[in-house]
């Protein structure tokens, strides 16, 4: 596969082209990473606006009606509902961990069986989460196991 970058002026729009003999799978997973670096979600955080890149969520939760994102070391609360969260992040290693929790893959350092046939998925950065049982179907869709 040849890969070349191409400096242009000011003046044009940035764009990214992949051509290809046909669409495979692997053409779907570089499309979708490409696409989820590109999508910025704003929140808040101490009364101040972020724009925050949706690879850098460790996951989303809503709590008592109110919504945040997890970082890896900031909460950051966002006006979004979990079903828009969800469709935001359809097509990425984002997956539904609970009722409340949808949880970002690519950020899980380990998991490990805990009670009632739940896991517990331990991040990056340490924090814990827990996986209801009738989510890991999809926890290990996301592993690939």
């Amino acid at each position: 596969m040849k890969i070349s970058i191409e400096e242009i002026g000011a003046d044009c729009e940035e764009e990214i082209i992949i051509r290809c003999h046909q669409v495979n799978q692997e053409i779907l997973e570089l499309y979708q990473k490409i696409k989820q670096e590109q999508n910025c979600l704003t929140a808040v955080y101490k009364e101040e606006i972020y724009r925050i890149l949706l690879k850098d969520i460790f996951y989303f939760e809503t709590v008592d009606n109110k919504a945040f994102f997890y970082c890896k070391d900031r909460v950051y609360e966002t006006k979004l509902k979990l079903y828009e969260f969800e469709e935001l992040s359809r097509g990425t290693n984002f997956f539904r961990a609970s009722k409340s929790i949808i949880l970002n893959a690519d950020w899980i350092r380990c998991v490990k069986p805990a009670l009632n046939g739940r896991f517990e998925a331990t991040l990056e950065n340490g924090e814990r989460v827990v996986i209801s049982r009738q989510y890991v179907t999809d926890l290990k869709r996301a592993f690939g196991i």
